[in-house]
């Protein structure tokens, strides 16, 4: 029975008896009253009187509010930024970030400082070995957090800075998300679909999985050209010219999930699966033409093919649990494995049509991963969150490779199974604590230390590796906020960071270059390469310092200033080496420290509708950045001694605008890099060219659940140029590559059922 009822007639009754009670009475006798037959009212419509309805609600923060209240300087993308250009690379949507620089073979860094100076997180951890950005589909992506400071949890192994990639979380409605998209550049047609679903399997159970599949095709034309000149004489001694036309095609498919348990206010268990599955093909086929040199050419034909099959399997799981209201502890545990089989091969073929050299490669390897850690977080008093933790990791891998030259087996001295494995180790302990209603401070402190092991079986020659070492960092943040209603501040902070040797660079392996092939000679420019069991980890003293104005809602403008000075800086130097794999000395490409180096910079980035600047102006969101760089490396000689691939500087430019009482909803994004060239060595400069890519979108918001999306990727394309310059023995050797770019256009349907 309705509860308004009840009442009701429970006031009808009180009121009746009220009345009886309160009838006049007098001194002389009367006769009782006659009792009127009760009367019955029914009750009235149950909209007429209801309990109310009390909801509770919690204010949601936005990307604003969260960088705002960030103790280190971090900036954050949220799901509508991470959607807007309907990109189905996550390199793309990275490569617009304020701070974020892309190269020309796709390496995503921060800073310019290349992309071992950058970590990338997922979910907070370490990516594993093996494992690409690029298997991550943007659907799955919630939000990105770019952190220009390391801290002691997100780990001291990123001198540039971190990128933390977080995962779509599940949620209890229900709902399915379907996603296709076709995309055509260079008259290749590529095809993306995504089914995305939330749902919950039990009052505390939720889930949700993302299933991605890709086709995507594609043509490229490379062109070379290489010039030796006698610096003394200025006579051309080499004069080469080539073309390379080639078609790839990559079939991939990728399953993401994660199922969370919720076992109180504050705690949960998560389990998070990750499979991916691809292959690629890619065929070329390279005229070369000689105009001028003593010796022949190599060949006049190089027709090359490669093919591939990757696969990745990753578990990962956490638990949160609440000791007191105050404590909170997190335990995590994941495993992977990653699997690669690739086959290539390169005929080469003289003017005609002789085939002089045919070489051949397998390869198969996979890399078993594991990681373990737990951290331990206690409010005191408010005003002091202390967190410590510690983290575990192993990582093996094992790879089988076999080079056939004509034949005959190459590098066989040095085995064909090569076993590596890398631990780590960490302990660290943060403070963050409000020491007034100005500031907010940060302290921590983090020891981690990483073994590389490394032993090729049947190798006669002693290849085996160890190398070792540790790092103990202290990191330090401040923030001054000034007092309402402003909502300005300033930080600074003062941190320790490094960089770690990778295990390829520590593996003494060699690898061959095909096109000067053993046991002869090579050139400066068609290098081997070799590790450096002997290297030493970078490490870097760094200071950041940032003023931020928040505007509004959501408008934000920055700039920050960063400096770091690098200590032990890993560079691959070019020496012509007596080696044991070839009769003639070779040039081999190893790497080495170098010594000290310093990078600079100033970066300025903004986020922000119009209308907080001008009130009467059109409704257009605007953000940009810009960013000013400059670096040198002690050891070699100016000018352009940077640290490589480092632009000068580098800037984005993006506009949207939503038609008013329409669904439609337009935007643009110009990113833009000038050309620039580096010291590498004392006798080898590197440049490239001004690197211009200009996106376009157009959004039409069919209904609620149902969106069309046209966008448009690298619009007035432009050719690219890379140099290399090398003197060496009085001679000037000049490569450049060079190639188009082209444009992309894609048409993405979007719906949620």
């Amino acid at each position: 029975m309705p509860v308004s009822f009840l009442r009701l007639r429970v006031r009808v009754m009180v009121v009746a008896a009220i009345d009886l009670c309160a009838s006049p009475s007098s001194g002389a006798q009367e006769s009782p009253p006659s009792i009127p037959p009760p009367v019955v009212r029914p009750p009235p419509p149950e909209t007429t009187q209801q309990v109310p309805k009390i909801e509770v609600t919690t204010r949601r923060e936005n990307a604003t509010d969260e960088r705002r209240e960030s103790s280190a300087a971090k900036i954050v993308v949220d799901r509508d930024e991470i959607e807007k250009f309907g990109d189905t690379n996550l390199a793309d949507v990275l490569r617009r970030l304020p701070g974020v620089t892309q190269s020309s073979s796709g390496v995503i860094s921060m800073r310019g400082m290349g992309a071992g100076f950058t970590q990338i997180l997922i979910d907070g951890e370490r990516v594993a070995p093996g494992f690409s950005i690029e298997q991550i589909s943007p659907d799955q992506v919630e939000r990105i957090e770019i952190l220009r400071a390391p801290t002691a949890e997100t780990g001291a192994r990123a001198i540039a800075g971190t990128i933390n990639i977080i995962l779509r979380k599940p949620r209890r409605n229900k709902q399915d998300d379907v996603r296709a998209s076709l995309q055509s550049s260079r008259g290749r047609l590529s095809e993306e679909a995504s089914l995305s679903r939330n749902d919950s399997f039990s009052p505390t159970g939720t889930y949700n999985m993302t299933l991605t599949a890709r086709h995507n095709t594609g043509r490229n034309d490379n062109f070379a050209r290489s010039d030796f000149v006698n610096a003394l004489t200025g006579q051309i001694e080499l004069a080469q010219r080539s073309s390379s036309p080639s078609e790839n095609i990559n079939n991939a498919v990728t399953l993401g999930s994660q199922v969370q348990w919720k076992l109180g206010e504050g705690e949960q268990f998560v389990i998070q699966p990750f499979l991916s599955r691809s292959q690629y093909r890619y065929a070329s086929l390279e005229t070369l033409t000689q105009f001028a040199g003593t010796a022949p050419a190599p060949f006049a034909t190089s027709e090359g093919k490669f093919s591939g099959r990757f696969g990745v399997a990753r578990f990962t799981s956490k638990l949160t649990k609440n000791i007191d209201q105050d404590t909170r502890v997190e335990f995590s545990a994941g495993a992977g494995k990653v699997t690669r089989r690739i086959e290539f091969g390169d005929d080469q073929a003289n003017a005609s049509g002789v085939q002089v050299l045919g070489q051949t490669t397998n390869t198969e390897n996979r890399d078993l991963s594991w990681n373990v850690s737990g951290k331990l977080t206690r409010t005191f008093a408010d005003t002091h969150k202390l967190v410590g933790g510690t983290e575990m990791e192993g990582v093996r891998r094992i790879d089988n490779s076999v080079t056939l030259l004509n034949g005959v087996r190459q590098l066989a001295d040095f085995g064909s199974e090569l076993d590596l494995s890398t631990r780590r180790a960490a302990v660290y302990l943060q403070d963050e604590w409000d020491p007034s209603k100005n500031w907010s401070a940060y302290a921590g402190l983090r020891w981690e230390g990483i073994e590389t092991r490394s032993n090729v079986s049947g190798s006669v020659n002693n290849s085996a590796v160890h190398n070792s070492s540790s790092v103990l960092t202290p990191l330090a943040h401040a923030v001054w906020r000034f007092d309402a209603p402003k909502k300005d501040q300033i930080r600074l902070s003062l941190t320790q960071s490094y960089r770690a040797p990778v295990p390829y660079q520590l593996a003494s392996r060699p690898r061959l270059d095909a096109q000067y092939p053993v046991p002869g000679p090579n050139t400066p420019v068609n290098l081997d390469y070799a590790g450096n069991p002997n290297l030493r980890p970078e490490r870097a003293n760094g200071v950041d310092l940032a003023l931020e104005r928040y505007l509004g809602a959501s408008g934000v403008i920055s700039v920050n200033f960063f400096s770091r000075r690098i200590k032990d800086l890993i560079r691959s130097v070019t020496a012509l080496e007596n080696v044991s794999w070839a009769s003639s000395p070779r040039y081999v490409s190893r790497p080495q420290n170098l010594g000290r180096a310093t990078s600079n910079g100033i970066e300025l980035d903004a986020k922000f509708q119009l209308r907080e600047l001008i009130a009467d102006a059109i409704p257009l969101d605007l953000r940009f950045s810009v960013s000013l760089f400059d670096s040198k490396v002690d050891s070699v000689p100016g000018p352009n001694n940077r640290i490589n691939d480092q632009p000068k500087g580098t800037g984005n430019l993006g506009i949207d605008y939503r038609f008013s009482g329409t669904p439609f909803t337009v935007g643009g994004n110009i990113a833009f890099t000038p050309a620039y060239a580096i010291q590498d060595t004392d006798t080898q400069l590197s440049s490239k060219s001004t690197n211009r890519v200009i996106d376009a979108y157009a959004l039409w918001s069919i209904s609620a659940a149902t969106k069309l999306r046209l966008s448009l990727s690298n619009l007035a394309p432009r050719d690219f140029a890379n140099t290399t310059v090398v003197l060496q023995n009085n001679q000037k050797q000049t490569v450049i590559n060079s190639g188009p770019s082209a444009l992309s256009v894609a048409l993405k349907l979007e719906m949620r059922l």
